[in-house]
């Protein structure tokens, strides 16, 4: 299995604000985290808000951390919110289970990454990072 590169990861960082600026959305900060959760990329653009950096990574380490994308999260979260506190806790506030961090997989299916986007809402967030992974050649897994 081949790592995420940074190539990749730079192009992911570049493609999901074009997505969002064809789709007029508000400004999007993107952060793309390698399979051991290392930050690679992250790219704020200009405009968007002071905290969307850490909210980004929050989501690509919570669905990295729980091998699950956002959108699962979310609705697990709804389901059992003690459990998603605790979780909170445990990882050191670390995790937004919601749409928009996005599980990237090889095309047989290991998991490479994650990718978090903040700045729109939390469906245009999961648009652009999908479009952004699937750009790279990889899968997207949203949940």
């Amino acid at each position: 299995m081949e790592p995420l590169s940074l190539s990749q990861a730079a192009h992911i960082v570049d493609a999901a604000p074009a997505t969002g600026r064809r789709q007029n959305l508000h400004p999007l900060t993107v952060a793309v985290l390698d399979q051991g959760g290392a930050l690679v990329a992250c790219q704020r653009e200009d405009g968007s808000g002071l905290l969307q950096p850490q909210i980004a990574q929050a989501k690509a380490w919570g669905v990295l951390g729980m091998g699950l994308g956002g959108r699962t999260l979310a609705a697990r979260a709804e389901a059992a919110p003690a459990f998603f506190d605790a979780l909170s806790s445990i990882s050191g506030g670390r995790i937004a289970p919601v749409p928009g961090g996005v599980l990237i997989r090889d095309s047989a299916g290991r998991v490479l990454g994650a990718v978090g986007i903040s700045g729109n809402t939390s469906d245009n967030d999961e648009t652009c990072a999908v479009a952004a992974v699937e750009s790279v050649g990889l899968s997207a897994d949203p949940g």
